[in-house]
């Protein structure tokens, strides 16, 4: 049949690449991937394994855990700030609960352990290229509504796409994310792009809600229920019928509460406080929360069977440090929207400026930028050029330490910590960085060598501009042949 056959399902020219230090894993795993018709690489490290997933445009890598030098989850995050980024399939000897849910956490399309059948392994490598074809065909959603969320990113399109999914249904939606990332902005967008557009999203802040109050805010009050209840009152969640009911920071919630929710979400009524009479409501739910619910499920902080309830629908918004790309796109929106409302003409963010944005790590997420952007507006009406000197000192101190650092030094080596023994293991983003910068002294190096020091051709191959290019050229240390 069509949908057996992996050639049909996938991109002519597909490559794989194999990073394992089992020699007799590479050879099953290579041969596999041969007989199926496509091209397979193999290394035994993580830090070959970076610098051959940058040289060749692969789309799936089979990446083991324990490597000698190092573990190779920590070189996810640098392989998916690779462009057109490979789909990543964890195989690891050492059964770890806590490392599976990590990886996937991370956005690996597999976690299997050894030994694995050769079935197993082929039929994930099979819908790992599936999924990659139907990624690559998906078209912009142009019917729907964005509602402010802005950017490009292959992470935020994947969300959209949830979203307009989402959109169609009536199902639960929970809305995972850290602080910061849009998480209301997204359960409006799905509000707005549903059938119940027309009626109201009502917002409640669970923890801000006041635990002797909560009842009544949600529930309402007849007149007299309880001092200074002088009239009736009707509910949020009333306010909510044949719209959507979003509740924030839903991990907040009183465990008192969420047992009696629990039964307002099964059954759509509910009793205002002091009354004799449930009152329906046909409102739909999204949750938002930035907790790990699962974790305090497990600690008895969250009723399980409200988890359950809450979650139909799973929409994991990703950090901003994860989707750098959409920073330009967050400052140009940003920049334009002040603008306006100021009255004033649009400054320019200068390159440097942009730079020094595009590589802070924003623990506070779109929300921090946007702040970020704001004040630096408002740093000095008058010019028209928006420089670092704009920014925060806090940022320009770090962007300048990562300047100064050696992890962002021409010799980069992002094996050398791990080789320094454990009591020197360096620490995630210490590690992410070094490796990041190792990737870009290849890439700029062959850049360079394929373009034989044509700078116009570099730029249009490499897609930076001019300025940019000799920047990182310089800050590499790499010299155009005979300069």
């Amino acid at each position: 049949m069509k949908n057996d056959k992996m050639e049909e399902e996938a991109p002519q020219a597909t490559a794989i690449l194999i990073v394992d230090d089992d020699e007799g894993m590479c050879y099953t795993l290579a041969r596999m991937v041969q007989e199926e018709g496509f091209e397979a690489r193999t290394a035994g490290t993580v830090a070959e394994g970076l610098s051959l997933a940058l040289s060749g445009a692969f789309d799936v890598i089979f990446l083991d855990v324990r490597l000698p030098d190092g573990s190779g989850l920590s070189c996810v995050p640098a392989l998916q700030a690779i462009p057109r980024a490979p789909e990543v399939i964890i195989i690891t000897g050492y059964g770890d609960k806590g490392g599976a849910k990590v990886a996937l956490q991370s956005g690996v399309w597999d976690y299997i352990e050894k030994p694995a059948r050769i079935n197993d392994l082929r039929l994930s490598l099979k819908r790992a290229l599936q999924y990659r074809r139907q990624k690559a065909s998906f078209a912009e959603p142009l019917a729907v509504d964005r509602c402010g969320i802005i950017g490009h990113s292959s992470k935020l399109f994947m969300c959209l796409v949830l979203m307009s999914h989402a959109a169609k249904t009536d199902a639960s939606v929970l809305i995972g994310g850290e602080t910061g990332t849009g998480k209301e902005l997204l359960a409006r967008a799905i509000h707005q792009n549903s059938a119940r557009a027309d009626h109201a999203f009502v917002v409640v802040d669970c923890a801000a809600l006041p635990q002797t109050l909560a009842e009544s805010i949600l529930f309402g009050h007849v007149r007299g229920a309880f001092t200074g209840a002088q009239k009736a009152r009707q509910g949020l969640i009333k306010k909510a019928d044949g719209g959507t009911l979003f509740l924030d920071e839903v991990g907040e919630l009183p465990l008192a509460m969420q047992k009696t929710f629990l039964r307002v979400l099964q059954e759509k009524t509910c009793l205002p406080v002091g009354g004799n009479t449930e009152v329906g409501s046909n409102f739909r739910l999204i949750s938002a929360t930035n907790r790990d619910l699962e974790s305090d499920v497990e600690q008895k902080r969250f009723r399980r069977d409200l988890f359950f309830r809450l979650r139909t629908f799973m929409i994991e918004l990703p950090a901003l440090r994860d989707r750098k790309k959409d920073i330009r796109d967050i400052v140009a929106h940003t920049v334009e929207t002040f603008g306006e409302r100021s009255g004033g003409p649009a400054k320019d963010p200068s390159h440097e400026f942009l730079d020094v944005l595009m590589r802070y790590h924003w623990p506070g997420n779109v929300r921090e930028l946007i702040n970020t952007v704001e004040s630096a507006l408002v740093m000095e009406p008058a010019c028209p050029t928006l420089y670092p000197k704009h920014l925060p000192e806090y940022i320009r101190a770090q962007h300048i330490r990562q300047r100064t650092s050696p992890c962002d030094g021409p010799h980069a080596d992002p094996a050398a910590l791990l080789r320094a023994g454990e009591t020197a293991f360096p620490a995630l983003k210490q590690y992410r960085a070094e490796a990041i910068a190792k990737v870009e002294r290849d890439y700029l190096e062959r850049l360079v060598e394929h373009c034989r020091a044509d700078m116009d051709k570099a730029c249009a191959v490499s897609g930076l501009k001019r300025a940019r290019l000799y920047q990182l050229l310089k800050q590499y240390g790499i010299r155009k042949p005979g300069a």
